[in-house]
């Protein structure tokens, strides 16, 4: 890809992240527009995106594959790693080498390793002193991030975070949590959803959640919306 392609995409994936920030938008829609245009943009073989639930606990929302999804389920149930470190401090947390993380970081660092992944960067979500998640870029192979991607990743961070908070002031606390909670609800009737279609066509998890994905986007409507249709049997999709 030359570089002026890959400005012009990265162009347009600014505008289809803008795009989403409308009245009624789906917050896991935005998310998975999110990672799906860091590894399609950017020097990542995977992304995901973790949010903090009302208790401050992270909780992941939207991935780009079920092998990235393991790593960031398994920093959560570590309670330690880079994702982690970015989202307590609210600085990026990038690990080079995987194979050479400190201590405390060893369960993530054998899953990680075990999952084909190399290196990681962690960027913040934030807006002011508030964070809210982190966006999590993993690649197979050991080494610096490139700093266009390190800043095209937190750019991308920046407008999904105003996205989510959707030009509320900080005072609306109440607000946020009750958004980011239901945004992390709704997870978890995707992740039902991707179980149900799984099962009903014999596919992988994977092959499920993009066939969820592109009837939402062919109908027009929001992952969330389709997912709980497919649980409740109110919505039937095709194998295709």
């Amino acid at each position: 890809m030359t570089e002026t392609g890959r400005e012009q995409r990265l162009l347009r994936a600014f505008a289809t992240l803008a795009d989403t920030l409308v009245a009624d938008y789906d917050v896991v829609d935005l998310l998975q527009t999110l990672v799906d245009s860091c590894s399609d943009l950017l020097d990542a073989t995977a992304s995901g995106v973790l949010l903090a639930n009302e208790r401050g606990e992270l909780e992941l929302l939207a991935s780009t594959s079920e092998a990235s999804r393991l790593v960031e389920l398994m920093q959560l149930s570590a309670d330690a790693g880079p994702c982690i470190e970015s989202y307590l401090t609210g600085r990026t947390v990038s690990l080079n080498d995987i194979a050479a993380a400190p201590p405390q970081w060893r369960r993530f660092r054998d899953e990680a390793l075990a999952q084909g992944f190399a290196s990681v960067h962690a960027v913040p979500m934030r807006l002011r002193d508030t964070t809210i998640g982190t966006l999590n870029l993993l690649r197979d192979e050991a080494g610096d991030f490139p700093e266009d991607d390190i800043v095209a990743a937190q750019a991308f961070a920046d407008v999904a975070t105003i996205g989510i908070l959707h030009e509320r002031t900080l005072a609306e606390n109440l607000v946020v949590r009750e958004q980011l909670q239901h945004a992390l609800d709704s997870r978890v009737v995707i992740e039902q959803a991707k179980g149900v279609i799984a099962h009903m066509h014999g596919i992988p998890v994977d092959d499920a959640f993009a066939i969820i994905r592109a009837y939402a986007r062919t109908n027009r409507l929001g992952l969330s919306a389709v997912a709980a249709g497919i649980v409740d049997r109110s919505v039937a999709i095709p194998k295709g």
